[in-house]
């Protein structure tokens, strides 16, 4: 809450009358502008933050290898890989051979976890006497298809790999989940709407991530592989999946890892990630910026590889990148170990960035610095690298995303007050943690900075409103309609609006107040929504207030789907989602009500519809004071919504109504039967009164 000094003065009986100053005047166009404008300064200030402190607090080789194992651990959970998943039986099968004059393939599948299939092809060099050194090539997105049937990413890399073994190297192909010849899904936000992979921690990341480690496994059970040996290298999907794997896992001597990473000011500010499939982003819990996860590999031979004319990997960003991990290397005294190569080009799979590559592993897994005299060049028809000829019945890959991250199992209810106190404690502290991690501290968020913006009176009823700050970038338009000679609220009851919810608002107070409201672009009015508000506080002393999050009503952006689901992206990317920081949004708006001097002691309720109902009610979980949440069409699950990072880990939507009912009284409004076991169970079992939780059917639910 605001200190006293900092609270906004304003006794309701004798406020300021503005008469003809609009609420929220601007046209359409306006209004989206400023909408967009103001979401471009947060993103901006958000990503320099993430910048200016990635790295910052290791200035020694002790801090270090400190801090590197909690970052390791840390880039694991962000991937879903903690705990790892056990080491189950690859079940290598060779399903085929091709022999060339200087190596033979083996078409090969194994089983990263039981039904999580891999296809791939083994490039062997002949005539072998010792074991030799290895590349893990991991392929990016290059399909290849013949009469709707997918020989996999392999086909179009394969040039890579024939290189590789006519050199004396064991090089290993892999497909990746999407694309592949079981073709599996990267796009889950970027083009299904699956936002519930990040409420879930889902990314496909973390499955090509743990493909590449049981590829590291598989290799190491192969007498032609010298297992103190292997590099890793691939372009664009396969640029990152290499650095997952040479960040996560010490068998990798050396890394080239092409076109395949930049900085979040590139991402997120510049919008590469309107480019870019979800298989390029971990879950940023821990809200890092890229060059952390380029530190990770240090000391080992890193070569970071580029072209100039790179639009989804700007050239500014990786040279930003490479200034900071040069730091890490200078405290091992390695920075012969780390190179910065740029070609010139476009986003492309050229000669001349191939070369480096070969010339950077020839250096540090052979020791041989020869001439490069010979071409990559493809020599195989697709079928004769195909693995499957008949795809595997009980293949898991199309629906990976339903089971790779362990979603919270149903808890039992509490035996006794202090089972419920620490079970409560875990799921608070996992919110914060790993939820809502993204949100600023009340210092970071800066003084409320309440203004009243207006306030008129029709026939009895006024309209106030008010602006305030939820974070630094983001201000906010707080309304209150109310008997217009209130003195003293007898009870405050927050609407959190969604869309539709605002444009139902703005048609209701247009009856009376269209003169301050505005613009060509208000709805019809209504009038019977109108009298409904007008019966709840023209005889009494109940005052409503009305607030939509950011991104809704006076603070809109970009209208076109495509543009709003980079947004959201953009939230997962610095850590947040934008459910996520809409509850902090109705947190600020409740201290802004409690700065009020005739609303501070006045008991609070919130009202949310569907989503809104949702973010209500994470909002009443971390302020004081909330008598009642009217919750209605309340999701479920957050499978539906609201998403929030990584909550389907913890905890699901019946645990927070639970936790809520223990300190605010909760009526869910809903038009079929309820399905609220758990906070029932609990609110019985612990005998709290019965009134702090119920299920309303088929009444007050609009």
């Amino acid at each position: 809450m605001e200190s006293s000094k900092h609270k906004f003065r304003m006794v309701l009986l004798g406020s300021l009358i503005l008469g003809a100053t609009c609420l929220w005047a601007e046209p359409a166009a306006s209004k989206s502008s400023r909408g967009d404008r103001m979401l471009a300064d947060y993103f901006r200030a958000e990503t320099a933050k993430l910048r200016d402190s990635c790295l910052a607090d290791v200035t020694t080789l002790g801090d270090w290898r400190q801090k590197r194992e909690v970052y390791r651990r840390q880039l694991l959970e962000m991937l879903g890989l903690d705990p790892l998943p056990p080491d189950t039986d690859l079940k290598a099968v060779v399903t085929g051979k091709t022999d060339h004059d200087e190596f033979t393939v083996e078409n090969i599948h194994y089983q990263s976890r039981p039904g999580l299939y891999v296809t791939a092809n083994l490039y062997i060099p002949r005539e072998l006497d010792k074991p030799a050194p290895a590349i893990l090539y991991v392929c990016g997105h290059g399909p290849v298809k013949k009469d709707n049937i997918s020989y996999g990413n392999k086909v179009r890399y394969q040039h890579h790999a024939a290189w590789f073994a006519r050199h004396g190297y064991v090089c290993l192909v892999i497909d990746s989940l999407q694309l592949g010849e079981i073709e599996g899904i990267h796009h889950g936000t970027y083009r299904y709407k699956m936002w519930w992979w990040n409420s879930r921690g889902y990314t496909p990341s973390a499955v090509e991530a743990w493909n590449c480690i049981r590829a590291l496994d598989y290799l190491q059970t192969r007498s032609e592989v010298d297992g103190e040996r292997i590099g890793v290298t691939g372009r664009s999907g396969g640029g990152i999946y290499s650095w997952w794997i040479a960040a996560l896992d010490d068998r990798i001597k050396a890394a080239v890892p092409v076109a395949g990473i930049t900085d979040l000011q590139n991402h997120v500010v510049n919008g590469c990630v309107e480019g870019h499939c979800d298989c390029m982003y971990f879950v940023n819990t821990y809200r890092w910026d890229y060059p952390l996860l380029a530190a990770l590999v240090a000391p080992r031979p890193l070569l970071i590889s580029n072209s100039d004319k790179d639009n989804i990997f700007p050239l500014d960003g990786v040279v930003r990148l490479h200034q900071k991990v040069r730091q890490i290397y200078k405290l091992y005294d390695a920075e012969k170990n780390l190179g910065l190569q740029i070609t010139e080009g476009p986003h492309k799979d050229t000669q001349e960035l191939r070369i480096h590559a070969f010339v950077w592993f020839n250096r540090f897994l052979k020791d041989d610095n020869s001439l490069i005299n010979k071409t990559a060049v493809p020599f195989f028809e697709a079928e004769q690298l195909k693995v499957f000829n008949k795809l595997p019945d009980d293949q898991i890959n199309t629906r990976i995303q339903e089971s790779f991250v362990q979603m919270a199992q149903p808890p039992a209810v509490p035996q006794s007050g202090d089972e419920w106190a620490r079970q409560k404690r875990r799921w608070l502290r996992a919110l914060r943690n790993k939820s809502f991690r993204g949100w600023p501290s009340q210092a970071d968020a800066g003084p409320l900075e309440v203004q009243q913006v207006s306030s008129v009176a029709t026939d009895g009823i006024r309209l106030s409103a008010f602006d305030f700050t939820s974070q630094p970038h983001v201000r906010l338009r707080l309304y209150l309609v109310h008997r217009a000679d209130c003195a003293q609220a007898e009870k405050v009851v927050l609407n959190v609006l969604d869309e539709d919810g605002w444009g139902q608002w703005l048609a209701a107070m247009r009856v009376k107040f269209a003169d301050q409201l505005g613009g060509t672009s208000l709805p019809d009015p209504n009038e019977s929504a109108f009298e409904r508000h007008e019966r709840i506080v023209k005889d009494s002393e109940i005052v409503l207030a009305y607030v939509a999050p950011r991104g809704i009503g006076p603070t809109p952006w970009d209208s076109d789907e495509r543009k709003r689901t980079h947004v959201r992206r953009r939230f997962m990317l610095v850590g947040q989602t934008l459910d996520g920081m809409r509850v902090w949004d109705v947190r600020r708006a409740i201290q802004t009500l409690r700065s009020i001097d005739s609303l501070t002691d006045a008991p609070l309720e919130l009202d949310g519809r569907g989503q809104m109902a949702g973010i209500a009610l994470y909002a009443s979980l971390f302020e004081p004071d909330i008598a009642r949440l009217n919750l209605r069409h309340l999701p479920r699950s957050h499978r539906e919504r609201p998403i929030l990072l990584n909550v389907m880990r913890y905890l699901d939507m019946p645990q927070a109504v639970t936790m809520a009912a223990e300190r605010s009284r909760v009526r869910i409004y809903q038009t079929d039967e309820p399905a609220w076991e758990f906070p029932k169970a609990v609110v019985e079992r612990l005998g709290w009164p019965k009134k702090q939780f119920q299920v309303v059917i088929g009444q007050s639910t609009n």
